[in-house]
């Protein structure tokens, strides 16, 4: 079963061997420190031959020594900051962190690449209620490159200061002071890993994520000089959110808040992108991936619409006195909001793990290293960015125009969809021409969400009136009183009709001729 736990460390940079500390009871807070003697670890690392997860900066490791031996997978989350995942010991990787880097691993093998003996001194800093803060390692480290044809070997000494849980990160700060007077350095490497493959291999180039194949021929500069193109500005955000779905895989199969959601919200940015600037990339080749992205939209989005539904319906009855609630209403409605997402989650990592979902991915791939470019993709991004988000906005003000004239009722429902959809469209089309154009793009995007909220709000009204009926039938048929449930549909009616009143202002104030201008400009 593994386990995560939250790393907040820092490293230090030793010169020799004979390491000596500071005292550290000098620093504020910390009224002892108590060596905890000398601890021998052997740890092999595993990546794919090509080294996918420490471009990424990800570790895997195997480990024996120390009070901690296990499988431990890390993932950062922001400098000095990484969420480690650990499982217990076994000869093969175990499958619930091989789960966590599918969509970087794929079909490639993990193997052994280095192994690490690390002779560990630790002394632990407490406070003055011999309260652990934090554990303060001297490390001297033998690294040996295991990959084929690699028999380099390197050694070092560091320190890591590791924060205990739930500590003021200000204590680092801290100790890292005392550390600084005594002549040590942040550590260049960011993990043990990454020093050992940059000794190791002196040759291999810097382990950041290379440029794709194509950036030379996506970004050909124009015959006005270094001006970038508008294929490099649109290939830049395609790739962006590529990643971004990637990185979200393992958040996803962990299950943390809100990672379905911005995973879904990268699905529908590229396949936006594909259809806002087809004068770039050639729609005939992007349709139908966008469609395979349209599929893994649809299926992420089953447990977040009903989550969403739910809240809608719990706010909904939390807020009415308890004088209008006839009947066991809050208990039908727990009953029928797990029924329907029962197994939804299930579902979920099954899409993730099933071939059609790799097969996007490596698809995707594909494409960004060899775009289906078009003429206009190689002329400056000034002359095409902008008519590709103007062409969205007017798309937009036909579907707005269209919905305002016809009478309340489900066609004008449908129509306000299908303009929610536009309007995701032009503001997705907007934020993805920012980069280059500014403040520009940044203020239409802004306003273009605005519609958009108006217009997924009356969505979320329709939807909800849907449920409310279901829920009132459910209630009728158990011979309880249905008063509630109609109660709740006649606000739903209502909230939609004020989203209707109130999108001819927002539709005004984000059609202003100016800002149009503007972003021409």
């Amino acid at each position: 079963m593994a386990e995560t736990k939250r790393e907040i460390e820092r490293k230090y940079e030793a010169t020799g061997d004979d390491v000596r500390l500071p005292d550290l009871t000098k620093a504020a807070g910390v009224a002892s420190v108590v060596d905890k003697g000398v601890a021998e670890l052997d740890a092999v690392y595993y990546d794919t031959q090509d080294l996918r997860l420490a471009a990424d900066s990800l570790t895997l490791r195997r480990r024996t020594g120390g009070d901690d031996a296990g499988w431990h997978l890390k993932f950062p989350v922001a400098t000095g900051i990484r969420d480690e995942i650990r499982a217990p010991l076994s000869p093969d990787v175990p499958r619930s962190l091989a789960a966590l880097l599918r969509s970087r691993v794929r079909d490639a093998r993990l193997a052994p690449v280095v192994r690490l003996l690390s002779s560990r001194h630790v002394r632990h800093l407490l406070d003055e209620d011999s309260v652990l803060l934090a554990e303060v390692s001297v490390d001297a480290v033998r690294a040996q490159r295991l990959s084929p044809g690699q028999v380099a070997t390197a050694a070092w000494t560091e320190i890591e200061v590791e924060l205990a849980d739930e500590v003021d990160p200000d204590l680092l700060d801290r100790v890292e002071k005392r550390l600084r007077k005594a002549g040590l350095r942040p550590s260049h490497s960011a993990s043990k890993l990454a020093r050992a493959l940059a000794e190791t291999a002196p040759s291999v180039p810097d382990l950041q994520k290379p440029p794709a194949a194509d950036e030379t021929s996506a970004g050909d500069k124009t015959s006005a000089g270094d001006e970038a193109t508008a294929g490099d500005h649109v290939l830049g955000y395609l790739r962006a959110q590529r990643d971004a779905l990637v990185d979200l895989d393992p958040a996803v199969r962990r299950d943390l808040p809100d990672s379905v959601h911005q995973m879904r919200v990268a699905t529908r940015r590229l396949r936006s992108a594909f259809k806002s600037y087809g004068k770039v990339l050639d729609r005939t080749v992007t349709e139908p991936v966008g469609e395979e992205l349209k599929w893994l939209a649809g299926e992420l989005g089953v447990d977040r619409d009903q989550e969403v539904l739910t809240e809608r319906l719990q706010s909904r009855i939390a807020a009415l006195p308890r004088t209008l609630l006839l009947g066991p209403v809050r208990g039908r409605l727990r009953t029928w909001s797990v029924a329907r997402r029962s197994g939804s989650r299930r579902k979920t990592i099954a899409v993730l793990d099933s071939k059609r979902y790799l097969v996007l991915l490596d698809t995707l791939d594909a494409l960004l290293d060899g775009p289906p470019l078009r003429p206009a993709a190689r002329r400056p991004f000034a002359e095409v960015l902008p008519k590709a988000v103007i062409k969205d906005y007017e798309r937009l003000a036909g579907r707005i125009a269209q919905a305002l004239e016809l009478d309340p009722g489900e066609p004008r429902d449908l129509a306000m969809h299908e303009a929610r959809k536009a309007a995701k469209r032009a503001r997705y089309a907007a934020e993805a021409a920012r980069p280059a154009l500014g403040a520009p793009a940044r203020k239409f995007a802004k306003r273009m969400k605005a519609v958009q909220t108006v217009l997924g709000d009356h969505q979320d009204s329709v939807v909800a009136r849907e449920a409310l009926r279901g829920l009132a039938v459910q209630a009728h048929l158990a011979g309880e009183s249905a008063f509630t449930w109609g109660l709740l549909y006649g606000q739903e009616v209502a909230a939609a009709a004020d989203r209707e009143r109130e999108l001819p202002e927002v539709w005004h104030r984000a059609s202003r001729p100016k800002l149009r201008e503007r972003l021409q400009a």
